[in-house]
């Protein structure tokens, strides 16, 4: 038999397993990211509370943005290197 025959013989009957429903898996996909999520939150009511964070002022937190922004426009000052004798020598 020639190989493209074949194929269109053999293909049918390989994609034909691709086409199976699977009702036990489709009935809980997404159950274990949903469960983890949920594990995940603290406080699930968060959102729905409506009450301003208080404990910090404005000018203090306005800096506090001001340098975290910052920290990523500056680069790191290089490190030195540390150089470690093994030699063992006195």
């Amino acid at each position: 038999m020639p190989l493209p025959v074949a194929v269109l013989f053999i293909a049918p009957c390989l994609l034909a397993g691709c086409a199976q429903p699977t009702p036990q898996f489709d009935a809980t996909f997404g159950d274990s990211v949903r469960t983890a999520v949920a594990q995940q939150t603290l406080n699930p009511d968060a959102s729905r509370n409506n009450d301003p964070v208080s404990g910090i002022d404005g000018r203090a937190a306005q800096e506090a943005m001001n340098r975290y922004q910052k920290s990523f426009a500056e680069k790191e000052p290089p490190r030195s290197d540390v150089t470690i004798n093994i030699s063992g020598g006195r």
